[in-house]
């Protein structure tokens, strides 16, 4: 292609299919094609998931605490979390055992990517936590999500919920003698 300036140059059929539309398009579509490409080689297998799952769900126990933050507090920890490894030792065994004992996970193979999922009473159609591609897997998990002990949800089976008792304080105080449209102002007094 010709410039119709007094600087005649010719472009190279690279030069303009580059600064296209089209071009750039076709570009976009190669390097959307090779993150892909790479993405799916490069998924976590599933005894990883497994594991880094698991690990990421006991530094989650081991970091829950009595001051709750919000969703972000909980992506920073857990995005924290693929650098770091949870301390087993410091896991109160009963815990260990109600996380096995009360949860199941299941780990979902998609093309790209896989995901954990974990399954419980609280949860039974299940909730992510965990995201594995590009041999990474982050945790999603959050304490609310995982159930680790079952109590009693009545105290006393037995006793009955209405207990017909009587007062200690036998002045109930003193009802007004209230008649039909009394409350609209229309009381015959």
């Amino acid at each position: 292609m010709y410039r119709s300036d007094n600087f005649k140059q010719k472009e190279t059929m690279s030069h303009a299919f580059y600064h296209s539309c089209l071009g750039k398009i076709v570009i976009l579509a190669i390097i959307v094609a090779i993150l892909l490409l790479l993405a799916m080689l490069t998924k976590p297998s599933k005894k990883t998931m497994i594991a880094e799952t698991t690990d990421g769900i006991l530094e989650c126990i081991e970091n829950n605490d009595s001051i709750k933050g919000d969703k972000i507090d909980d992506y920073m920890t857990n995005f924290a979390h693929v650098f770091t490894t949870a301390d087993t030792t410091e896991i109160n065994k009963d815990l260990m055992a109600g996380l096995k004992k009360y949860n199941r996970m299941e780990i979902h193979n998609h093309t790209f990517y896989r995901t954990a999922y974990i399954h419980n009473n609280v949860h039974p159609e299940g909730v992510r936590v965990a995201v594995g591609a590009y041999g990474l897997v982050l945790p999603t998990v959050t304490y609310s999500d995982l159930l680790l002990y079952i109590g009693k949800m009545h105290g006393d089976f037995n006793k009955a919920i209405i207990r017909n008792k009587a007062f200690d304080n036998h002045d109930l105080g003193r009802n007004p003698e209230i008649r039909e449209y009394h409350y609209k102002g229309d009381s015959e007094d």
